[in-house]
């Protein structure tokens, strides 16, 4: 990876975990209620907002005359850590 582009290797890992989250909700659809279904979908999610103590996940900083909102959101299931693991392994071993 000595080689690469950081952006190709962001874009690389960031389109494997959302390729891999697309699967495990497509799977989500497939599988019938139980135990694997929801070790699929049983996801863990980080957001800026909740990190500051805000319950909705938004900063607002209000200046009176203008109002700003910023929110990131990152939700991680099982799936999409498998497809970030498979986009690492692509960008690794097939240069």
């Amino acid at each position: 990876m000595r080689n690469r582009d950081i952006s190709l290797i962001a874009i690389g890992l960031f389109s494997g975990a959302v390729i891999g989250g697309v699967l495990g909700n497509l799977l989500g659809w497939i599988l019938p209620e139980g135990v694997v279904k929801d070790f699929f979908l049983t996801s863990l999610t980080f957001d800026i907002g909740s990190s500051l103590g805000n319950k909705v996940g938004v900063i607002v900083i209000d200046l009176s005359i203008i109002i700003f909102k910023l929110g990131l959101a990152i939700d991680f299931n099982f799936t999409s850590i498998i497809g970030f693991a498979t986009a690492y392994y692509i960008l690794r071993y097939f240069r």
